[in-house]
């Protein structure tokens, strides 16, 4: 196997700053896209990928005293310009530009909120422990408007079991709880109201406690009927994108008081007689 440093044409003292530019220069110049060899390009690139990672470095100056199995096929087919001021130099323009630089597996974890709390958003804090061994905190925030099942990608922040890879992605799935008198509909948020059969005869007005707990005043005409539904708007979920809110859609149900009195049983037949 070719010595790194030669390929690059560098000295083994060399720093990380003298490294890079050493890769700057021999990459442009041996690019395919520039009329340069691929096999050469190729060595170019696993020669940088090796020897500006420290652990690498030092496992490739001293074989016999560490623990490490090198293998240049570990550090192939990258994309040569990934990690570096120049990742975007020749993008589309070559399938070298394509391909990832190994990492570490990614980590899934889930984050359980209630349905209020994607109203408002919400921060958590999570312990994670890494393939490693060592623990990890983490702050993760659910933005308003989060729906069950989405999924939050933070990265770098997965596994490291691996110490000479860099870190996985981690994906946060989140999953909502709902609450009894609430469904959602897209963005909007549905709930039932009793009313006495009494106030839907005459009219009343009725409060709604929201989920991010305001009082709401919702007028009942005269003579509403059981099932009708009422609007009010802006109350309900905020979209994730644009931030504007759906709506709050109340049902109303009916109350049938219970009256055992003959004589106001007697005018309620009186009142029924004469609507017929």
């Amino acid at each position: 196997m070719s010595n790194f440093y030669d390929i690059l044409g560098v000295n083994r003292q060399a720093s990380d700053k003298e490294l890079k530019q050493a890769y700057k220069k021999a990459s442009m110049q041996h690019h395919p896209d520039r009329g340069g060899d691929e096999d050469t390009f190729k060595k170019i690139n696993e020669a940088y990928s090796t020897l500006k990672d420290p652990n690498k470095r030092q496992a490739y100056d001293n074989p016999q005293s560490q623990n490490f199995n090198f293998n240049s096929q570990d550090f192939a087919g990258n994309n040569p310009f990934a990690g570096t001021p120049f990742a975007d130099m020749f993008a589309g323009g070559s399938p070298f530009n394509q391909r990832q630089q190994p990492r570490n597996q990614d980590m899934r974890i889930v984050a359980t909120v209630d349905l209020k709390d994607v109203v408002i958003g919400k921060s958590l804090v999570a312990q994670l422990q890494l393939g490693s061994g060592r623990m990890e905190t983490i702050n993760i925030d659910i933005p308003p408007g989060a729906r069950d099942g989405d999924t939050i990608q933070y990265e770098g922040l997965g596994d490291d079991r691996h110490l000479q890879l860099r870190r996985g992605n981690l994906h946060v799935v989140i999953q909502v709880n709902p609450i009894e008198g609430w469904d959602r509909s897209n963005n909007d948020l549905i709930t039932k109201k009793t009313v006495n059969v009494f106030d839907l005869l005459l009219g009343c007005v009725i409060i709604i406690q929201t989920l991010d707990n305001r009082n709401v005043k919702l007028t009942i005409p005269k003579g509403t009927n059981p099932g009708q539904r009422f609007s009010i708007p802006q109350y309900g979920i905020p979209d994730i994108n644009t931030r504007r809110k759906g709506n709050i859609y109340v049902i109303i149900d009916v109350q049938t008081p219970k009256v055992s009195d003959e004589s106001l049983l007697n005018k309620i037949q009186q009142l029924r007689d004469e609507i017929k």
